[in-house]
C-alpha cells in the first residue's frame, strides 16, 4: 500500500466546506485558533462576550478573504447558545467543528475564594462547555457528525493554587470522555487539549512565567499558534480515529518537571 502525500496533506489541512464555532475567540489563544481554522478553509463563527474585539477580528479576517462572522455569546447562557447555533444554521446550514475555548481564571486559594467566585469560574469553564455540547451535537449530527474540541489545561492533571480553575479543567477532561462515548454513534469525535504555559499578550507580564519556564523541560513557554495547530489536527480528517483523548501540550511539564528538577539538582541529569 502506497501513501498519497497530497491526500494526507489535504486531510490534515483542508477544512473547505466545513463550519466551525470557536468560543472565547475575540482575542488571545481563541483568536489564533479561529484564524487558523478560517485559513484552512472553514467558515468560522467567532463567539465571545468581548464585542469590540470580536467585531474587529471578524473585520480583519473578512478583509483577508476568510468567511467569518462574530456573535456575542455568554457561554453560561443556554438561550445565547441556541441563538448562536440558529445563526450558523441560517448562515451555512451545517456545523462540523466546535472549539470550547472560552475560559476564565481566579487566582485565589480555597480559604480566600467566595462561593460566588467559585461558581463563576465553574459556570464559564465547565458548564459553558456542557451547554455547547448539549445543543451543538444534535445539529452537528444532522450533517454527518464532526469534531468537538474542549480546551482544558495541564492543571487538569494536578493540584494548583487556583482551585476553581483547576477543578473546572479536571471537569472538562471527564466531560470529554463522557461525550465521546455518548456521541460516537452520531459520528462526532470529542477530544481535549490540555495546554501548559502558553504566552499571549494577555499574560506576557505575569510573574509566574519565569518560574514555570525554569521548571519546564523544554526551557520555554508555548505559543498560541502551537495550540492552534493541534486544534486544526483534531478538527481535520487526519484525526478521524481519535476520540475521548487528552492531548497535553506543555513542553514536558506534566511528564515530570519536579522529578527532572530533582535529578538535575542531585546530578543524575
Amino acid at each position: 500500500m502506497s501513501i498519497n502525500f497530497e491526500t494526507v496533506k489535504n486531510a490534515l489541512t483542508d477544512l473547505s466546506g466545513k463550519t466551525a464555532i470557536v468560543t472565547g475567540a475575540a482575542r488571545g489563544q481563541g483568536a489564533i485558533e479561529a484564524e487558523l481554522l478560517a485559513t484552512a478553509g472553514a467558515s468560522v463563527l467567532l463567539c465571545d462576550v468581548l464585542e469590540e474585539d470580536g467585531v474587529a477580528l471578524a473585520a480583519r479576517l473578512g478583509d483577508a478573504g476568510h468567511n467569518v462572522r462574530f456573535a456575542t455569546l455568554d457561554v453560561t447562557s443556554e438561550t445565547a447558545w441556541c441563538a448562536a447555533l440558529d445563526l450558523v444554521r441560517d448562515w451555512t446550514g451545517r456545523l462540523d467543528i466546535l472549539v470550547n475555548n472560552a475560559g476564565i481564571i481566579n487566582r485565589k486559594i480555597i480559604r480566600d475564594m467566595s462561593v460566588d467566585e467559585w461558581r463563576k469560574v465553574m459556570d464559564v469553564n465547565a458548564t459553558g462547555a456542557f451547554i455547547g455540547l448539549k445543543h451543538a451535537a444534535p445539529f452537528m449530527a444532522e450533517t454527518g457528525g464532526g469534531s468537538i474540541i474542549n480546551i482544558s489545561s495541564n492543571s487538569g492533571f494536578s493540584g494548583h493554587y487556583d482551585p476553581a480553575y483547576t477543578s473546572s479543567k479536571w471537569a472538562l477532561r471527564g466531560l470529554t470522555r463522557t461525550a465521546a462515548m455518548e456521541f460516537a454513534d452520531m459520528g462526532i469525535r470529542v477530544n481535549a487539549i490540555c495546554p501548559g504555559l502558553i504566552v499571549t499578550d494577555l499574560n506576557r507580564s505575569s510573574p509566574h512565567l519565569a518560574p514555570m519556564i525554569n521548571l519546564t523541560p523544554m526551557h520555554r513557554s508555548g505559543e498560541a499558534d502551537e495550540v492552534a495547530q493541534l486544534v486544526l489536527f483534531l478538527a481535520s480528517e487526519g484525526s478521524a480515529f481519535i476520540t475521548g483523548e487528552d492531548f497535553v501540550i506543555d513542553g514536558g511539564f506534566t511528564a515530570g518537571a519536579a522529578y527532572r528538577r530533582v535529578a538535575k539538582e542531585t546530578g543524575l541529569l
